[in-house]
């Protein structure tokens, strides 16, 4: 694996993926009981942004500087922004935050964190980080093989990120889906969200009919283009495949999700959100 996400920290993925996850980690914590977070390709967690990767390539300068100052009336947006800022407490921009640490600040005492990472030297990383939270295990392994392992969990609601790199291309969401489809076996009333990258959307028709006919109650799909999806070599945009989402998810992310191509959209960006399955009102 030679997938190194430090050099895209902060980039318009990051910015869209972290926006939807802690939408869905503030719907779960409105309630009392408590919640079980499985992270399954967590990466190290935290990442610096100047003289690193991600300021050489500067799709941090794309992604979140044109998203961390913005005026928004979206909550979605304010949430996200709140906390980038809180791991920047001197007011710069200099720490972006994983979604491994994004969940945990966002999560409550009672809550439970584990994170898969394969690579030895992020999983190092992300031990080291969350060394003193109790709340948090981080295990080195196959993130794929975590959700046979663990699923289901202890308490039996929550949230599985599955965030693959994709090094295998399109083959990679033959995986995704079928670990789905193992992960709702096991836990069917756990909140599934699997990030996906888009370069060329008419290339990913296959895999979003077969992802209509998981066995979830609720399918929703979300996704941003800051760019047109014409090109294989580019990433073009990202998407969000939510499994059971929580109530009321795309009332909070319908007005985010402009706000978001306006600010870091070139021209022919687009977005979407649309139910691919929905259980009938009652």
């Amino acid at each position: 694996m030679n997938y190194r996400h430090a050099f895209h920290a902060g980039n318009h993925a990051d910015v869209f993926k972290h926006v939807v996850l802690l939408a869905m980690l503030a719907a779960l914590g409105r309630k009392d009981a408590p919640m079980f977070v499985l992270d399954t390709h967590a990466g190290r967690g935290r990442y610096t942004l100047h003289g690193s990767p991600a300021q050489r390539t500067g799709e941090a300068e794309a992604g979140i500087a044109r998203v961390i100052g913005m005026q928004t009336s979206s909550s979605a947006i304010q949430r996200y922004q709140q906390a980038i800022r809180a791991c920047n407490p001197d007011g710069g921009l200099r720490i972006y935050p994983g979604s491994p640490l994004l969940a945990a600040n966002a999560m409550r005492a009672h809550d439970r964190l584990v994170c898969r990472e394969a690579q030895a030297e992020e999983a190092h990383a992300l031990t080291a980080l969350f060394a003193h939270d109790r709340r948090v295990q981080v295990q080195a392994g196959d993130g794929w093989a975590a959700i046979r392992a663990l699923l289901p969990p202890t308490p039996r609601r929550g949230l599985v990120l599955i965030d693959p790199p994709y090094e295998a291309q399109l083959a990679e969401f033959d995986t995704a889906l079928t670990a789905l489809a193992e992960g709702l076996r096991r836990w069917p009333q756990g909140v599934y969200a699997l990030w996906f990258p888009i370069k060329r959307r008419r290339d990913l028709q296959r895999f979003l009919r077969q992802a209509a006919l998981l066995p979830a109650q609720e399918i929703l799909l979300a996704e941003l283009l800051v760019r047109p999806d014409d090109s294989p070599l580019r990433l073009n945009g990202s998407g969000m495949l939510l499994l059971n989402p929580p109530w009321q998810l795309d009332a909070e992310l319908a007005p985010a999700l402009p706000d978001l191509l306006q600010a870091m959209g070139e021209d022919g960006a687009s977005q979407r959100l649309d139910w691919l399955r929905r259980e009938a009102a009652s």
